[in-house]
């Protein structure tokens, strides 16, 4: 079991022509419906809403087979997100949380804990950012059984972040207790402004993680261990938009190093590492060539 914890939200995505379309989306959704897609075993913990956006949002978990064991119900609406593309197809987010939907989790909704069988926890986003469910996440990874493998995705989204000291700081406290880390050039450079992407990546080895991996877009994906380093190419597509690539790419990573066999005694294997990455890019690649986070089932890979 893959527990992916975060929130889940509507994705409105306002095209270069005006055109506006709704789509399921919120980074741990997407990489929870990823894994699940894959052939993985994943568990959403995040709060769903019971208006008509929360039941589609739980209707498309359910139907790719992502256990919703962890995902309580609420009467608050849903909280929506509006992606602005630009001409090449990258997205600009604005969100609409207050009172809202996935904010609102407890450590009350998951006073049970994770399942005895979860072998690794994904967790970022606003699930980092948003009260009470930022407490909530960090009390979660802190009581973790000590076997259970952590990926962060801080997926940083300025606009959101109230409190960068504050929300620096939960994060810190999350990396010790985290495993892998996965951050884009745009997310080092909010949280260390100035500072060039690898070494900012280097001193994240320094707070906690044994991996981070760093994406850059076509540029590829940067593997830094404390010991070793290692890139990733990414093979040339053509977008429609990179709506939930990085999602699908971090949600595809742990997927595969799970399926493998692998654990957290395993990520100083520099060549489990880069099977691992190398999946993770088909899968964000393939991501890319859809409209939306629509994330690929594991027939599509071939």
């Amino acid at each position: 079991m893959i527990a992916v914890a975060g929130e889940a939200l509507i994705d409105l995505i306002l095209s270069p022509d005006g055109t506006l379309t709704a789509n399921p989306g919120g980074g741990p959704y997407n990489a929870a419906r990823t894994i699940a897609r894959l052939g993985g075993s994943a568990l959403f913990v995040g709060r769903l809403s019971d208006d008509r956006f929360g039941t589609l949002l739980h209707s498309r978990l359910e139907a790719d087979g992502v256990d919703l064991s962890s995902a309580p119900r609420t009467s608050d609406p849903t909280t929506l997100a509006v992606a602005e593309l630009d001409a090449g197809g990258a997205a600009t987010y604005h969100f609409y949380f207050a009172g809202t939907s996935a904010p609102g989790l407890t450590e009350a909704d998951l006073a049970d804990g994770l399942p005895a069988h979860t072998q690794a926890l994904h967790v970022g986003t606003l699930g980092l950012a948003l009260e009470p469910m930022a407490s909530t996440y960090e009390a979660l990874v802190a009581g973790l059984d000590p076997g259970v493998l952590v990926l962060v995705d801080p997926n940083c989204r300025p606009t959101v972040i109230k409190d960068g000291a504050s929300y620096r700081a939960r994060l810190a406290r999350v990396l010790a207790r985290t495993d892998v880390v996965k951050v884009s050039g745009d997310d080092l450079e909010w949280l260390t402004p100035g500072v060039p992407a690898l070494d900012s990546a280097r001193a994240l080895l320094d707070a906690g993680p044994q991996v981070v991996l760093l994406t850059d877009g076509a540029a590829g994906v940067h593997v830094l261990t404390p010991t070793a380093e290692l890139s990733v190419d990414v093979p040339r597509v053509d977008v429609v938009d990179t709506v939930g690539a990085g999602d699908s790419f971090g949600g595809a990573f742990v997927h595969a190093w799970c399926a493998a066999g692998h654990d957290r005694s395993d990520l100083g294997d520099l060549d489990a590492l880069r099977v691992a990455v190398e999946f993770a890019v088909r899968v964000a690649a393939l991501t890319c060539q859809r409209q939306g986070a629509d994330p690929p089932f594991a027939a599509d890979l071939g």
